[in-house]
């Protein structure tokens, strides 16, 4: 008998609920490409039985479950270059500290540009010195120039992330969430799909995936990290409330956005962003990873969220936030 299934398709930009029936392998967004995993598994199985999830574990990818950041910054710059991308008559690169600034600023690698030009640079859109585009005048020409940077930008972050290595502890995590009966488990990722589905079949692996409940890359949804779009989006798919979801994230971005969707969240912090005050922020709980494989009886008692999230296993709180 066939699944009924609910899945998210991102439509000329915009957010729409498709019911489908069946399978959706080979979904396909491109020539090239497959839509974000489908992530049916028992979330399908669970809706055409009636029975509801009790709570969620919703990880970010960069920076959660792999360090690509780094990855991220040097594939930016390559496209810059491939383009000639000038500003006051000097190239346009990123550097290392920069960069840690916009990703703990912006979420979404079009937005972090567009910060990057509107901001930075005082509205002062780039010279393109290697092919034949005008230098943006206006908001619209240079979101056209953002999209085709974007894209080059993809496709050289694709070359670098070939084999990428999980962090500490996270996928024994995850694989212990999935087999406990109540918790949904999902991927909620700002990336776009197409450097998104190149780390997550690498890293996490498509038999881990095939086992999901929700999957959303940035393209699937109008308003990125640290909007609460994608948050509210996972929780929508799986019939929870935001109180009953928890969330993986490693910066102030998304960090902000698990909050702002009204959900508990855990940072798994990097070199990049272990400086930031995440505590002051609204963070339930913060560590370097999960590396000592803390238990998931320390996020969830019987498929319900703790009130208090890691507790012996997180870096201790400041005495001015326990208050």
């Amino acid at each position: 008998m066939s699944t009924k299934v609910a899945f998210v398709l991102a439509v000329a930009g915009s957010c729409s609920l498709v019911t489908g029936i069946g399978s959706l392998q080979a979904a396909r967004a491109s020539a090239g490409g497959r839509l974000a995993v489908s992530a049916v598994g028992r979330a399908a199985a669970r809706m055409s039985a009636g029975v509801p999830f009790t709570s969620a574990l919703l990880f970010d990818c960069d920076g959660v479950l792999v360090e690509t950041e780094e990855l991220h910054r040097t594939a930016y710059n390559q496209a810059f270059d491939e383009f000639g991308l000038t500003v006051g008559g000097k190239p346009v690169v990123w550097t290392v500290a920069y960069y840690d600034v916009l990703q703990n600023t912006v979420g979404g690698g079009k937005p972090k540009m567009r910060y990057h030009f509107t901001q930075t640079c005082g509205g002062e859109w780039p010279a393109v010195t290697k092919r034949a585009i005008a230098q943006p005048v206006c908001d619209d020409t240079g979101m056209a120039l953002i999209d085709q940077l974007q894209d080059v930008k993809t496709e050289f972050y694709k070359k670098l992330v070939t084999s990428g290595k999980a962090r500490p502890g996270v996928l024994e995590l995850m694989d212990a969430a999935i087999a406990t009966p109540g918790i949904a488990v999902g991927i909620c990722s700002a990336s776009t799909r197409g450097g998104f589905e190149k780390v997550v079949d690498a890293v996490v692996g498509k038999e881990r995936l095939a086992k999901l409940d929700v999957i959303i890359a940035g393209d699937d949804v109008q308003n990125k990290k640290p909007h609460p779009e994608i948050y509210l989006l996972a929780a929508s798919r799986l019939g929870l409330s935001s109180k009953a979801c928890i969330v993986v994230e490693d910066s102030l971005v998304g960090l902000r956005a698990a909050k702002a969707a009204g959900m508990r969240c855990v940072i798994t912090y990097t070199a990049s962003t272990e400086a930031e005050d995440f505590y002051c922020e609204g963070a339930d709980a913060k560590l370097l990873d999960f590396g000592s494989l803390p238990p998931l009886s320390a996020l969830f008692e019987k498929a319900a969220v703790l009130a208090e999230l890691l507790e012996g296993a997180r870096d201790p709180k400041p005495v001015s936030v326990k208050a």
